[in-house]
């Protein structure tokens, strides 16, 4: 068991180092404990903070999960959808103000928490399989495409967002008009991704996949100490520890996205922070200067930390200024 200790030790100062998503990569949701006395009537589904889904919007995924969404709709009929992809540990509704923009383009915008985040059913951080990200996403985006079959379509992803932007992109590389990343998941930190500490984790995710791991450092979020006190108090963000089951699913993540990268055709925006210490720059770069796209734009933010969108004000409103101008400018033209 000593054994165990020590190196479920060493995993932690690694894992702890890079998420984000994101996240991040962003905050680690806190897993939610039911008051006896308040247990759901037998039948009802409700979500983990205990409104019934028949209050929520939601659609239910292949595995019967609800999950909890969120749409901005503009006043006048819409050009384009936009799906917007949060990061690990957190949830879709710090995306408001960049949805907000895109809104007053006349752009749709939607979004879901993904499974085991925020509003929606599922273990807290936990996946048996990344693809389960990228398979919700597709069905929710052939929702909206249902409803609206001749709009283009993007996608806006963040963190670990952003890897399973990529991934879904991939996988139907024709469908989509472009994809905005903002600090991506692309390449593993260097620090917290070793030979040996890789080789750690591979051998707890046989012996203790559900051992957490420690938690995100929230200053690394934004330099802006009132995004992270917001951050720190959202009850929709995990706050606890990663899984190693959750770690090798991003690795497996990232592997995946490092063989795709020489093959991607699409158009694409990156946004990086060179101080980001969640996601390494150094993956935007790669797949800006080894993606085969034509129409290809990458922007480097000198001192900024992950979650770019809330991070300085200055810093902040020049990702929503780039993401909207590079939306609009990839819209089909009006006649």
């Amino acid at each position: 068991m000593d054994r165990v200790t020590v190196t479920a030790c060493l995993l932690v100062a690694g894992f702890s180092c890079y998420l984000g998503g994101s996240n991040v990569f962003l905050s680690l949701f806190r897993f939610s404990v039911s008051d006896p006395s308040s247990m759901p009537e037998p039948g009802v589904r409700r979500s983990p903070q205990g409104v019934p889904y028949t209050e929520l919007p939601h659609f239910v995924n292949a595995d019967g999960l609800h999950l909890f969404c969120r749409y901005w709709e503009p006043v006048s009929p819409p050009r384009a959808l936009v799906f917007i992809v949060h990061g690990t540990a957190e949830h879709c509704g710090p995306y408001d103000e960049l949805a907000q923009r895109l809104k007053q383009l006349c752009l749709l915008v939607f979004a879901h928490d993904h499974v085991g985040h925020g509003q929606s059913e599922g273990e807290r951080m936990a996946i048996k399989d990344f693809q389960v990200y990228i398979r919700d996403s597709l069905q929710h985006i052939d929702l909206m495409k249902s409803r609206y079959p001749n709009l283009p379509v993007f996608i806006v992803g963040h963190s670990m967002g952003g890897a399973v932007a990529i991934l879904t992109a991939c996988e139907r590389p024709n469908d989509f008009a472009g994809v905005a990343l903002i600090a991506p998941l692309i390449k593993m930190n260097p620090e917290s991704a070793t030979p040996f500490k890789v080789f750690l984790a591979k051998v707890l995710n046989h012996m203790l996949p559900s051992l957490p791991l420690g938690s995100i450092n929230s200053k690394w979020v934004s330099r802006d100490k009132s995004k992270v006190e917001a951050y720190d108090a959202d009850e929709l963000n995990f706050h606890g520890g990663m899984q190693v089951s959750f770690g090798i699913q991003l690795m497996r993540a990232v592997a995946r996205i490092d063989k795709e990268i020489p093959s991607i055709s699409w158009p694409f925006l990156l946004l990086h922070g060179d101080a980001d210490k969640l996601c390494d720059v150094r993956g935007s770069m790669i797949m800006f200067e080894n993606a085969v796209s034509s129409d290809k734009k990458i922007k480097i933010y000198e001192g900024a930390y992950h979650a770019l969108h809330h991070d300085l004000p200055e810093v902040a409103q020049s990702v929503l200024k780039e993401v909207t101008i590079w939306i609009t400018e990839h819209l089909p033209q009006r006649f």
